[in-house]
């Protein structure tokens, strides 16, 4: 697959990019570079590897799943313009 300009042009239109128009020609370049970087990927067997989520083996640790309030009412109200009996207070909206 090759970029050309106008490909360039319309990619960066979609994404809301500002391009100067001498500077097309190199990004189509660089675009062409990326794209055949991710070609030689594809040519690669991966057929025996694992799929993994980090680079770096780890174990999660478990923890009980249970709900809680995080036991931060305090903290949240105090953020409130006005709280009344543990809850946000708000003017009354519909009649």
């Amino acid at each position: 697959m090759s970029v050309d300009k106008d490909t360039v042009r319309r990619i960066a239109h979609l994404a809301r990019v500002q391009v100067a128009e001498e500077k097309l020609d190199a990004l189509a370049g660089e675009m062409n570079n990326i794209l055949d970087w991710v070609e030689q990927l594809n040519e690669l067997d991966v057929t025996d590897v694992e799929p993994m989520t980090s680079a770096v083996e780890t174990t999660l640790h478990w923890r009980e799943d249970k709900v809680t309030d995080g036991n931060k009412a305090e903290d949240v109200l105090a953020n409130a313009p006005d709280a009344e009996y543990g809850f946000f207070s708000v003017p009354k909206v519909i009649e």
